[in-house]
This record gives C-alpha cells, sequence and structure tokens, in this order.
C-alpha cells in the first residue's frame, strides 16, 4: 500500500470514529436501542474501523486496534455515550499524532460566497440554514445532519466535515464532492461548523491574537477536546472563532507566519518519511509566504532576505534524503531563528514614506522593464520593416496580458486557489518560452546585418512572411511577455499595501506606495519614448546589429529567471554553484542548472554568428 492510500485510510478512520461519537447518542439511551436503524449503522461503522486498521503499518496498526475493538465491543454491550466517546477520541489521538500535517488553506472563501456555495450544492437536503430539512431529508435514511444542532456540533471537528464533504460517508447519502477544489471544500466545512454557534458579548472583545490555538490544531479536534487542552481559550472565545472562522485567518494573512507553519509542518511530515509531502511544503513555505515579503524585507536587510531565501530553497533539497534528522532539525531551528529576525524587524519598526516609495517604485521597474523592452522591440522592427498595420497586434497582445493578469489576480482571490508553485510554473514556463523565440529572433536579426541584403529581404519576404499566422504569433509573444510579470507585480503590491493599512499613518502611507507606482509608470514611459524616438534612426545595418544582441540579453535573462522560477516551484533540482555569482537584475542564479541553460544561450549564439559570418 502507498503513503497515499495509508493516508486516506487513516482519514476515513478518523471520520468514523468521529461519526460514532457524534450519532451514537441517537442510537441507544441508558443501555436500550433506541433507533435499530442508527445501532446498525454504528455496528457497522466499527467493522469497518477494524477492517481499515488492518491495512494500516505494523506501527499505527498496533496502537489503533485495541482502541477499535474495544469501541466494537462497548457498542454490542450499550454502554454508555461517555465510554463510546471516550474510545473514539483514543482512535482519533492516536491517529492525528502520527499522521502528517495537513497542507490548509491560506484564506477562506467569502462568507457570501460560500453561502451561495452551500446553497448550490447542500441546501437540497440540509436546508438553506443548514437545519437539515432540506427538500430531500425525509425521502433519506439517515437524515441529513442537523448543523444547527450545538450539541452534535461540539463533538464535530472540521477535518471531519471536511472529509465528508471531500470523500463522502459510505452508508448514507452523503456524496463526495470532488468537483469543487479544496479551498472551496475547506470553506464549506468552516462554514457548516459555525451554523451551531453566536458570538457572545464577551466573546466579540477577543480576536484570534488573544489565543494560542494553532490552525492545525483547531481543525483536528472537535470543540469539547479543545476547551479539555491547555491553550488559554475559554468557551466564549470558541463559539466567537467557530462562529466568525474569518477571524483565524486574519493571522494566516503574514507571509512569515505561513512560511512558519509550512515548514513545522514539512519537519513533521519528513519524520513520518513523507518526503514528497515535505517538500511540497517547504516549496509553500518560500512561495506562498516568504516570497511575498522578499521586496519588503528587503528595504530593511538585504542580507538577511538573501540569507533567509538561500536557506530556504536549499532546505528542500535535504528533505529529499531520509535519515538526516539531527541536520534537518538544525537547519530548521537555524531557519526559523532568521525568520524570527526577519519577523522582529518588519513588526518592530514599519516602512518609512520614502522606503514605500522606493519599495513601489522598485517592483514596478524590475517587473515592467523585462516585459517593456520586448515589446518595444517588436514594435520598432515592425517599424523598420514598413509593417505599421501589424503594430496593433503587439498593442492587443500587451493589453489583453494587462486584462488577463487582473483578471487571474481577481479570479486567485475570490473564484479558485493559486498555489505559489502554481504561479511560478506559469512564469518559469512562460520566461523559457519568450526566451526561445527572443533568441531566434535575435539570430535571424543579426544575419540580416548587411543593409543591402535587408533591403531585399524586405522587398521580397516580408510581405509574405509576416501573414496573419506569424501576426497572431507577435501578439502570442507580447501576451506572455506582459502576462507572466503582471500578476506577480499585482501580489508584491498587495504585500506592500497590507503593511501600510496596518502601520499608523496607513493613509500617508497608501499615498506614497500610489505615488511609486506612479513614477514607475512614468520613467518605463519615458523610457519607451526614448527607445521609439532613436532606435528607428538607426541605419538598418546597425539597427539590426544592435537589436539582435539586445534580443540575446532579453533571451539570457529571461532563461536565467525561467530556470530560477521552475527551481523554486520544484519541478526542476536545485544544485548549488560553489561561488555566490549572482545577478538578480541579469537573471543569474547561483545553481549549476541556471548557469549552465544561459551558458548555453550564449556558446549557441556565438556559434551561429562565427558560422554566419564565415558563410559571408
Amino acid at each position: 500500500m502507498t503513503s497515499d492510500d495509508i493516508v486516506k485510510q487513516t482519514r476515513q478512520i478518523l471520520q468514523l470514529a468521529e461519526y460514532i461519537g457524534v450519532d451514537y447518542s441517537e442510537a441507544v439511551t441508558a443501555g436500550n436501542i433506541t433507533n435499530p436503524d442508527e445501532f446498525a449503522e454504528m455496528q457497522q461503522f466499527a467493522s469497518i474501523i477494524i477492517e481499515k486498521t488492518n491495512l494500516l503499518a505494523n506501527d499505527m496498526q498496533n496502537s489503533v486496534m485495541t482502541d477499535a475493538l474495544q469501541l466494537q465491543q462497548a457498542i454490542e454491550d450499550k454502554e454508555p455515550l461517555a465510554v463510546i466517546q471516550g474510545f473514539s477520541q483514543q482512535i482519533r489521538q492516536q491517529l492525528l499524532s502520527q499522521s502528517p500535517a495537513l497542507i490548509l488553506p491560506s484564506q477562506l472563501l467569502t462568507k457570501d460566497h460560500v453561502q451561495q456555495l452551500f446553497i448550490e450544492n447542500c441546501s437540497s437536503c440540509h436546508g438553506d440554514l443548514g437545519q437539515g430539512n432540506g427538500p430531500l431529508a425525509k425521502s433519506l435514511a439517515p437524515e441529513p445532519t442537523n448543523f444547527t444542532d450545538q450539541e452534535r456540533a461540539l463533538n464535530r471537528s472540521l477535518l471531519g466535515l471536511y472529509d465528508a464533504i471531500s470523500d463522502g460517508l459510505d452508508g448514507s447519502a452523503m456524496r463526495a464532492f470532488s468537483e469543487l477544489n479544496d479551498q472551496q471544500r475547506w470553506s464549506l466545512a468552516f462554514y457548516v461548523g459555525s451554523l451551531a454557534f453566536e458570538p457572545t458579548a464577551t466573546a466579540t472583545e477577543h480576536s484570534k491574537h488573544d489565543t494560542n490555538v494553532e490552525l492545525q490544531q483547531w481543525v483536528n479536534n472537535n470543540p469539547i477536546q479543545i476547551l479539555q487542552q491547555d491553550i488559554g481559550i475559554d468557551r466564549s472565545q470558541l463559539e466567537l472563532l467557530r462562529s466568525q472562522p474569518e477571524l483565524l485567518f486574519q493571522h494566516a494573512e503574514s507571509p512569515i507566519s505561513n512560511a512558519r507553519t509550512n515548514l513545522q509542518a514539512a519537519v513533521e511530515a519528513y519524520h513520518a518519511n513523507e518526503l514528497a509531502q515535505a517538500q511540497t511544503l517547504a516549496v509553500s513555505a518560500y512561495l506562498d509566504g516568504f516570497e511575498l515579503i522578499e521586496n519588503t524585507l528587503d528595504a530593511h536587510d538585504s542580507s538577511l532576505r538573501k540569507s533567509i531565501e538561500s536557506q530556504l530553497l536549499n532546505f528542500r533539497n535535504l528533505l529529499k534524503v531520509p535519515g538526516q534528522t539531527t541536520q534537518i532539525n538544525q537547519e530548521f531551528a537555524s531557519i526559523m531563528t532568521q525568520l524570527n529576525q526577519a519577523d522582529t524587524v518588519l513588526t518592530g519598526q514599519s516602512l518609512s514614506n520614502n522606503a514605500m516609495f522606493s519599495a513601489a517604485l522598485i517592483i514596478l521597474l524590475r517587473e515592467g522593464l523585462e516585459a517593456l523592452l520586448v515589446i518595444i522591440a517588436l514594435m520598432t522592427v515592425l517599424i523598420k520593416t514598413e509593417r505599421h498595420d501589424a503594430i496593433k497586434f503587439v498593442h492587443f497582445g500587451w493589453i489583453s496580458a494587462l486584462a488577463a493578469g487582473v483578471l487571474t489576480w481577481w479570479a486567485a482571490d475570490n473564484l479558485i486557489s493559486i498555489s505559489g508553485a502554481s504561479r511560478e510554473l506559469m512564469e518559469g514556463g512562460a520566461a523559457l518560452m519568450a526566451a526561445l523565440v527572443l533568441f531566434y529572433v535575435g539570430y535571424w536579426m543579426h544575419s540580416k546585418t548587411q543593409g543591402s541584403k535587408w533591403q531585399s529581404y524586405i522587398k521580397n519576404n516580408v510581405d509574405r512572411h509576416l501573414n496573419t499566422g506569424t501576426l497572431w504569433g507577435l501578439t502570442g509573444l507580447a501576451f506572455i511577455s506582459v502576462y507572466r510579470e503582471v500578476f506577480e507585480t499585482i501580489l508584491f503590491y498587495q504585500s506592500l499595501l497590507t503593511q501600510a493599512i496596518g502601520s499608523d499613518s496607513s493613509n500617508e502611507q497608501v499615498s506614497y506606495l500610489v505615488y511609486g507606482l506612479l513614477a514607475g509608470m512614468a520613467i518605463l514611459a519615458v523610457i519607451a519614448w526614448l527607445m521609439m524616438r532613436y532606435s528607428v534612426k538607426l541605419p538598418l545595418a546597425r539597427f539590426f546589429a544592435v537589436s539582435s544582441y539586445f534580443m540575446l540579453v532579453l533571451a539570457f535573462i529571461l532563461a536565467g529567471k525561467g530556470i530560477s522560477a521552475l527551481q523554486e516551484a520544484a519541478v526542476i533540482s536545485l544544485t548549488p554553484f560553489p561561488l555566490d555569482v549572482s545577478i538578480s537584475w541579469l537573471g543569474i542564479a547561483s545553481t549549476w542548472q541556471g548557469l549552465s541553460t544561459q551558458m548555453v544561450i550564449v556558446v549557441l549564439f556565438s556559434f551561429l554568428v562565427i558560422r554566419n559570418r564565415y558563410a559571408k
């Protein structure tokens, strides 16, 4: 049995054990069977738990089987509810202590969105308000759950609700909602888990920051178990956090907190020998956490930023190899220490107005300059070849990329969940594709550097080759060159905006962010104007000679950045180069894979140029 199968079996046992603890009271009262159908279901679930426990690994099987057999016997003996719940909780605690950490959402859907999701998918059985009185309820056996029943809700964990939504429940009408994505299923679980609770007046004075509860702990345990644990949370706070789960994710908005949580989960997965899971969590720690505050931290302490970035990327390599527990723990402790330093830097002082302005300006220039250079190069080529009519295809490409980037960001924020790994995969693939096209265009332009030959080529070939398909190819190149930058730029600005709003002078900070954005746009516009004005005045031979090398530089930069993005997404392995030769603005990173790719571009272009000159 694979590790994924074991995880699936474990989660089903957790779900069944919890279900018995919740519904046993409807089957047996004072030692008598009050509902034969419910009692038969309890017996069936207990047998399935034993059957699935036999499929687990030996160490996990041995720790659970005794409690599973005792639970089965207690049901047969019609023991009191407290005894049944004791055995079911012991089974769950044993399994949870040996299971890898969950990958939890960084944010839930908006309340309006998840309410609509509930009505569309759940209300026919559970009713619009979750009271178990939907149009189909009376025809189902057992009847659908009443989520507003607080006694039942106190014994139901959010993990159990999530698993029921994800996998369905055997022996009932509850089907698996596999068509929903992970964020939608978690949002529904938190939503139905909130319906039985209302915050008290005392509770509204508290927030997530008043408690020590961790999200993993909150999800794995039911409310009664949470109250029994020594974490400083009382009944009023519990009801507040259950009724308003969005409060639990206020802290999750901190990228550093996200990085810490995922790193801790990665180490736990590594100790459980779940190496693939550990690497996935480590990737998320960087892409969905630390990367989002890199620009802000850079403005305060660039050396600390570089150190954390390097350690996070190298930590993934350690997680690939089993049996390195001591080294893993040491590296983890070192990274956490540096993350704490970064947190102190960022929370101890907000960005100054000048630093906010500079950060906003640099982000736009850094992310936008490459895309702008590609667009200007394409347009000047069309102008020099007297194909002014084709420029509209380039404009259509970059304008649609801006719109698509903003739409993607909105969808990621409201409709779907786009992980950092998916974002980097998209950016890396687009960068490599653009690098390949630019390399070809650069060499093609270099082969036409003799003015007379180029004039002849224009006369005889340009109109024929720049057909409709080729023009739409220009649109595609313009699109991918801009789109790959837009989404990441928005994320970085969103991170800056979050810090600005959290500062004591939020309005002023936001103003300086806007000033930085506008200044960046103005500088890019000036660069575009200068390039368009002077590049078209160059003689044909000089223009194409300069442009060919310019294209090569862009291909060189994009290839390096594409490889780095795919390495960050863990698609390509990362092997550190012995020396630190990183030059970020040239796309040079100190890895063998990135340097080798860029060197291939230089060598291949040089070979083609030498061959072209020899042929002449």
